[in-house]
């Protein structure tokens, strides 16, 4: 690398220098990235893979939970027994009904 007299050069130079260099450091990494893609692609293709379907999400990861309970007049209003308990069954339970009670039967 050339010696450069960093001290000698005005604002606007270093600037130049700054956007130069940070320009090069984009490139260099865009090529390593898509280097590493290329190789990635060609091992997975080499095991009988897309590449797509290894980074693909799985289809069960989010899946709903089946409803443990249920509103004992409208059973279409039901609950997982997870996560913040609706109005119907903080209701159901200040009016002395045990949690037990709105479970649906099997």
């Amino acid at each position: 690398m050339a010696n450069i007299k960093w001290d000698k050069l005005s604002l606007d130079e270093l600037k130049d220098i700054q956007k130069e260099a940070a320009k090069a450091i984009a490139s260099f990494e865009a090529r390593k990235r898509k280097e590493a893609l290329a190789a990635v692609e060609a091992k997975a293709a080499e095991m009988g893979f897309s590449l797509s379907e290894l980074t693909s999400k799985s289809k069960t990861k989010g899946a709903k939970s089946a409803p443990k309970y249920a509103h004992p007049e409208n059973p279409a209003k039901t609950w997982t027994g997870k996560g913040r308990q609706p109005n119907w069954v903080k209701d159901a339970l200040a009016k002395g009904t045990a949690l037990d009670d709105l479970l649906i039967a099997k």
